[in-house]
C-alpha cells in the first residue's frame, strides 16, 4: 500500500515539475533531473523548495 501511494506522490511530482512554467527553462530541467536522480529528497524538495519558483 505504501509502495503504491509513493509512486503515485512521486509520479505526481514528475507531472508538476514538467507541466509547470518557469521563468527560466533550465530551471525546469534542473528540478526534472533532481526528482528524477534523488526521487524521495526530490520531492521533498519540490513541494517544499520548488513549487514557490515557478511563474
Amino acid at each position: 500500500m505504501w509502495k503504491v501511494l509513493g509512486f503515485l506522490v512521486y509520479a505526481y511530482t514528475i507531472y508538476d515539475v514538467v507541466t509547470s512554467r518557469f521563468a527560466n527553462q533550465n530551471d525546469k530541467l534542473i528540478w526534472i533531473l533532481i526528482v528524477l536522480l534523488l526521487p524521495f529528497l526530490g520531492t521533498i524538495l519540490w513541494f517544499v523548495i520548488g513549487r514557490g519558483k515557478r511563474v
